[in-house]
């Protein structure tokens, strides 16, 4: 019997390892947090698929997309990365990798870490929805407003609605798995807070 997933991810091997695997599960760590928040302000006018097929190519060059070392590049660094062809050599998507890094450790020293402060958007529970289609699944929803206009109100680029939506789709805070996609009922039994 063949397995029905989320029809967005097609049949790139790729795409479906990262929906099988990695898509609306919940997300607790920081580190993990972050590299999907710099990888979705990279997506903002592109495709997903187009970063995922980079994404290694952006864990060297972001040094594991650790945050601590982006906070600190400096403009040689800042240079190099947008002559780096593997990632997306956007200027100010690079800047603001560098000033959301800023950011997400203010939020830390606020808030103890990134995850708490993300999470207790949804009162620390991933919000189960129950789309039977894609034309169902929002780009953005008034919590994703929300969360944008926190984020940008702390000094974050690139994070507008539909990022964060993105965000919260990728990271588990909503479970936007189709109900009739085998992973539907899996993601929503991973987590219980």
């Amino acid at each position: 019997m063949e397995v029905k997933r989320c029809p967005w991810c097609g049949d790139d091997p790729l795409y479906v390892a990262y929906h099988d695997t990695e898509w609306g599960v919940p997300v607790r760590d920081d580190a993990t947090l972050f590299e999907f928040l710099l990888l979705e302000t990279f997506q903002a006018g592109l495709s997903w698929i187009t970063i995922l097929r980079k994404r290694e190519h952006f864990r060297k060059a972001f040094d594991a997309f650790d945050y601590r070392k982006i906070a600190r590049y400096d403009d040689t660094k800042i240079a190099a990365l947008l002559e780096n062809p593997g990632i997306i050599r956007n200027r100010l998507k690079i800047h603001s990798a560098v000033s959301n890094a800023r950011a997400f450790l203010d939020i830390q020293r606020e808030f103890g870490n990134f995850s708490t402060y993300i999470w207790n958007f949804v009162k620390g529970s991933p919000i189960q929805n129950s789309w039977d289609t894609m034309a169902e699944v929002p780009a953005n929803t008034k919590l994703s407003d929300t969360i944008s206009k926190d984020l940008k109100k702390r000094g974050f680029k690139f994070v507008g609605s539909t990022v964060i939506y993105a965000h919260m789709q990728a990271t588990g805070m909503v479970n936007d798995h189709l109900t009739d996609c085998f992973r539907h009922s899996e993601v929503k039994n991973i987590d219980r807070i």
